[in-house]
């Protein structure tokens, strides 16, 4: 007992010594470009799904400061539009623009869980942007209640890969008319935890919100290595990372006891990445000269790393595509 005691308070101490340095000399965000890369992406379009909160909005503002224009797809407007302007006081705080090289904010209207709305934004997309540059497909839904979309498809597969599958492929035109570009996929470590099961993707016979969130993540791996196949010559690479554990609003749905917020909102705030740092790979990978003409990856904190075999299974990808297609209606 006196043994558990003292490592009790030991990890009490470490923890305090650890939050006080969080706390007093703050987390620095070590930015992959300095101020004299301030027009990297200068004249570059880049198209940001959920880029209203989070990793997304924090990808957003770094990206602007290269001097990119920057597209926000979100679902809720009002919400994407309230982002924006305070993007735009901050970057911007003494009016205009271009102040100080920050480049372009454009808001249009996405909601991934709904077929119809990705296909009218791309539409959108096709008939008033010449370019685009980076498709950055970030914006995700995490472990919730079983809901299905009005297409019919349970939510998180729906959101996390079906609706960036149909976006993707019906940008793709615009991509290579605009290469060298670039495709970033936002996953997840949990991509360990899921499968892919053909004969339940919907999870109509079986539902878990952790595993289903998995299995989204496991597809994001899975497309992005088979998208990078057929995109072989094209100048388009595409490839996939995982941010970390952030501090978002991703775990909205999940149930902290009331009791225990208090503990767990003080580990959060030592020890969760801020959504500054968490955005980091995805900055690396949208702008980055190190990783041009690199495709078909999986990073970690601006790092390649290796995947399990089951998200290496090119057979297990090349049906995931062959049925995707299928659900979202590219093929009858």
């Amino acid at each position: 007992m006196a043994v558990a005691t003292v490592a009790a308070l030991l990890a009490a101490l470490g923890g305090a010594l650890w939050l006080a340095t969080r706390r007093f000399a703050g987390a620095r965000v070590q930015r992959l470009h300095g101020g004299g890369d301030g027009g990297l992406m200068q004249g570059k379009t880049v198209l940001i799904t959920g880029a209203n909160s989070g990793l997304g909005r924090a990808t957003a503002a770094e990206l602007l400061r290269l001097g990119a224009r920057v597209i926000m797809g979100c679902r809720d407007r009002a919400r994407a539009e309230e982002a924006a302007g305070e993007l735009r006081r901050d970057l911007c705080p003494a009016g205009g623009s271009d102040a100080g090289g920050v480049g372009e904010l454009v808001v249009r209207e996405l909601d991934l869980a709904s077929l119809r709305s990705v296909r009218a934004f791309c539409q959108e997309m096709l008939q008033e942007e010449p370019r685009l540059d980076v498709l950055i497909n970030n914006a995700g839904i995490f472990q919730c209640p079983y809901t299905k979309t009005e297409d019919g498809f349970e939510m998180q597969f729906a959101v996390n890969h079906l609706g960036h599958f149909l976006l993707t492929n019906l940008l793709l035109g615009l991509l290579k008319s605009s290469a060298p570009s670039r495709i970033v996929v936002v996953s997840s470590k949990l991509y360990k935890y899921g499968d892919i099961n053909f004969e339940d993707l919907n999870s109509e016979q079986s539902y878990s919100k952790s595993f289903c969130y998995s299995r989204s993540k496991l597809a994001n791996i899975l497309f992005t290595r088979e998208l990078a196949r057929r995109l072989e010559g094209t100048r388009v690479t595409v490839n996939a990372l995982h941010p970390g554990i952030v501090r978002t609003n991703l775990g909205r749905h999940v149930h902290i006891p009331l009791l225990v917020r208090p503990l767990f909102n003080l580990v959060s705030w030592a020890f969760f990445k801020t959504p500054e740092e968490g955005a980091q790979t995805s900055i690396y990978l949208a702008s980055s000269p190190e990783v041009e003409g690199v495709s078909g990856k999986y990073f970690g904190d601006c790092k390649e790393e290796e995947l399990l075999p089951k998200a290496m299974d090119e057979s297990v990808a090349r049906k995931l595509w062959d049925v995707s297609e299928v659900m979202v209606g590219i093929l009858k």
